[in-house]
């Protein structure tokens, strides 16, 4: 193998580990693993063109993104999904101009 070759393979390489270390470590979640929702809480505020509502009680979570015309949204297309992580369950719903997330925890026996 030519050195250049080897030398642009290892450059390529490391900037995919370094991509995959930092998307794995974005999770929210505090070290000690409870959740960042478990007070209430209830917000209204812009985020960038966006306006943006937080909601959230013991075990649920609600947050609801509406940008003008689709302008500024993080997200593309329409689709609806529903997964669990852990004792909860996750429902997202996106639009081409609003994105709904809904999460429901079961209570910790």
């Amino acid at each position: 193998m030519r050195p250049r070759t080897l030398q642009f393979s290892l450059v390529v390489a490391s900037v995919l580990a370094c991509q995959a270390a930092a998307y794995s470590s974005d999770d929210m979640r505090p070290r000690d693993g409870k959740r960042w929702w478990r007070g209430e809480l209830r917000e209204d505020f812009w985020g960038g063109p966006c306006e943006v509502k937080v909601e959230s009680k013991r075990g649920e979570f609600k947050r609801e993104i509406k940008c003008k015309d689709g302008v500024g949204a993080q997200w593309r297309g329409e689709w609806k999904t529903e997964f669990r992580d852990g004792p909860c369950l996750i429902k997202q719903e996106a639009k081409r101009d609003e994105f709904k997330e809904e999460v429901k925890c079961e209570k910790w026996r």
